[in-house]
C-alpha cells in the first residue's frame, strides 16, 4: 500500500530532493574507504574464534593454545539510549545529525507515529515492537502455536538468524526464552491481523503459502528481519519524525514501561536480558520525564502548609469516571494572589475553585495538593498520582501559571464474586467479558 508522507507536495519533493543528493554525496564520500570494525563486533569475533579453537583443544588435541584468550581489544561501552526533545529535533532538521546511536521517541511522538501507521499492513507488528520489545529475528520466526489471544500470552522460543540475507531458524539464548503478557489492545491487535490474514488467504487461493507464522507478507510468506527494518525506516521518513531505528522500538518498550512505573525487574524479564544490572545500566538515565514523575511523587507524599480558600466545592462527576479511576488537572493561573481550578480537559467546565494568597508556581501546586488530597480523604478516594506539567509552558509564563494533573481511584474493588466469569462462554465472549463484566452478570 502506497504512503503519503507529511507536508505539502512541493515540501516533500524537496525534502526527498536534499535527502537523496545527501545520500549521493556521502557514497561518494565513502567510496574507497574500508568500514570501521566497532569494538562489539571485534569482541564477536574473537568470542567465535576462541570457542572454535577451545573446541578444536577438547576434541581434536590440535592446537596447544587458545591464542584468542590472549587478544587484548578495545573495551565495549554499551551506548545509552537519548530522548529525541525539541531542541534534538531542532538540530536534526537544521543539521540531519542523530545525537547518538540509540535514539527514543517520545510517548507523544510514539502516538504520531502510530497514528501514521494505522493503514499499513503490518501496523500489528509495529504496535507489538513498541509494547513488547521483541527482537526483530523473534517476531519474525513467532508462530500462532505459540500465541493465546484469550489468555493474552505469547511465548519467545525461537529466532531467526541471517547470514548473507539467507534465513537459518535457531533457539535463542537461554535467557531470552520467555513469555510476555499481554494488553487487551495487544491481545485486539492480533486477533485483528489473524483476521486480515484469513481474508488474503482466501483471496490468494492455492497460491497463499502456509508458513504458520504470525507476521507474514499479504501472500503468506515469512518475513525477512532486514525486510523489516526498511519498511519500518520508510514509514519513519514518509511520517516525517526523527529518526529511530527498529531495534531502537526495543528500547523504547522498556523506557515507556519504566515510565509507567514497572519494576526494573519486569523490564528485565520482558527484554529477556542476562541480568538485572544491564537494563539498569541501559535505561535508568534515558527518561527526563521519568526523573521528573520521581520528584513529582516526592512532593505528593510531603505536603505543605500553603492556606487556601475553597471558592466551589470540588465535585468529580461520574462522566470523568474511567471504570475506578479519574485524571483531571489542577490550573493555577496569577490573579490577585492566585486562583486554581479543577478541570478534566482544558476545555471543560470548572469541577472547582480555590484561591490562595500565594504567588508562586510551587504554592499553587502545593495547595492543589492537599485540596485534593483532603478530598479524596473526605470521600474514601485514594490518591495515586502526582504529576508537575507547568514546565509545559513557555520559560516567560512560567511565573504565572502551574499545571498539576492528578489519577485517583475509588477505595472500593469488586469483591471475589465479581471478577467470576460465566462458564461455557465462547473465546470472543470471554474477551468481552473481561473488558466489561457487568455486561455478562447482568445478562446472568
Amino acid at each position: 500500500m502506497r504512503r503519503k508522507a507529511a507536508g505539502k507536495k512541493e515540501e516533500r519533493r524537496a525534502t526527498r530532493r536534499a535527502f537523496l543528493d545527501a545520500n549521493k554525496a556521502l557514497r561518494e564520500g565513502r567510496r574507497g574507504l574500508r568500514k570501521v570494525t566497532s569494538a562489539a563486533t571485534m569482541h564477536r569475533i574473537n568470542d567465535t574464534l576462541s570457542s572454535a579453537l577451545t573446541w578444536g583443544i577438547k576434541r581434536e588435541a590440535a592446537f596447544a593454545k587458545n591464542w584468542a584468550q590472549l587478544v587484548e581489544l578495545p573495551t565495549v561501552t554499551r551506548p545509552k539510549p537519548l530522548f529525541w526533545t525539541p531542541e534534538r529535533i531542532e538540530h536534526w532538521k537544521r543539521t540531519g545529525e542523530k545525537p547518538g546511536p540509540v535514539m527514543v521517541w517520545t510517548p507523544e511522538l510514539t502516538g504520531q507515529f502510530l497514528d501514521f501507521a494505522k493503514d499499513d499492513w503490518l501496523y500489528e507488528l509495529w504496535h507489538s515492537f513498541i509494547f513488547l520489545s521483541p527482537c526483530r529475528g523473534e517476531m519474525a520466526a513467532l508462530p500462532w502455536t505459540e500465541v493465546s489471544t484469550d489468555t493474552l500470552w505469547l511465548r519467545i522460543s525461537q529466532q531467526i538468524v541471517e547470514v548473507a540475507y539467507k534465513l537459518y531458524g535457531e533457539a535463542p539464548k537461554a535467557d531470552s526464552v520467555r513469555t510476555l503478557s499481554l494488553s487487551l489492545e495487544s491481545g485486539d491487535h492480533l486477533v485483528s491481523f489473524r483476521a486480515k490474514q484469513e481474508l488474503k488467504r482466501h483471496e490468494w487461493g492455492d497460491a497463499y503459502v502456509e508458513t504458520g507464522r504470525v507476521w507474514t507478507h499479504e501472500n503468506g510468506e515469512e518475513i525477512h528481519p532486514d525486510w523489516m527494518s526498511r519498511r519500518f525506516k520508510r514509514h519513519v521518513e514518509l511520517s516525517g519524525l526523527p529518526p529511530v531505528r527498529l531495534h531502537d522500538l526495543r528500547h523504547l518498550a522498556a523506557t515507556l514501561s519504566l515510565l509507567a512505573g514497572t519494576d526494573i525487574k519486569v523490564v528485565q524479564e520482558k527484554l529477556g536480558h542476562s541480568s538485572r544490572q544491564i537494563t539498569s545500566d541501559t535505561y535508568t538515565s534515558v527518561l527526563p520525564e521519568m526523573m521528573r514523575a520521581e520528584a513529582e511523587s516526592v512532593m505528593a507524599v510531603v505536603p505543605r502548609d500553603v492556606p487556601f480558600e475553597v471558592c466551589t466545592t470540588l465535585e468529580i462527576p461520574e462522566s470523568a469516571w474511567q471504570g475506578d479511576i479519574a485524571v483531571f488537572f489542577a490550573h493555577g493561573a496569577r490573579q490577585s494572589g492566585r486562583a486554581v481550578g479543577v478541570q478534566t480537559q482544558p476545555d471543560s467546565e470548572l469541577l472547582g475553585m480555590i484561591s490562595l494568597a500565594g504567588r508562586g508556581q510551587d504554592d499553587a501546586a502545593n495547595a492543589a495538593v492537599k485540596w485534593i488530597r483532603d478530598h479524596c480523604t473526605a470521600n474514601e478516594l485514594e490518591l495515586v498520582r502526582v504529576e508537575n506539567f507547568s514546565n509545559r509552558y513557555p520559560e516567560e509564563q512560567q511565573a504565572d501559571f502551574s499545571l498539576t494533573r492528578f489519577t485517583i481511584a475509588r477505595s472500593e474493588s469488586p469483591g471475589q464474586d465479581g471478577w467470576v466469569l460465566p462458564t461455557g462462554l465462547p473465546p470472543s465472549a470471554a474477551r468481552t467479558a473481561r473488558r466489561d463484566p457487568s455486561r455478562h452478570q447482568k445478562a446472568a
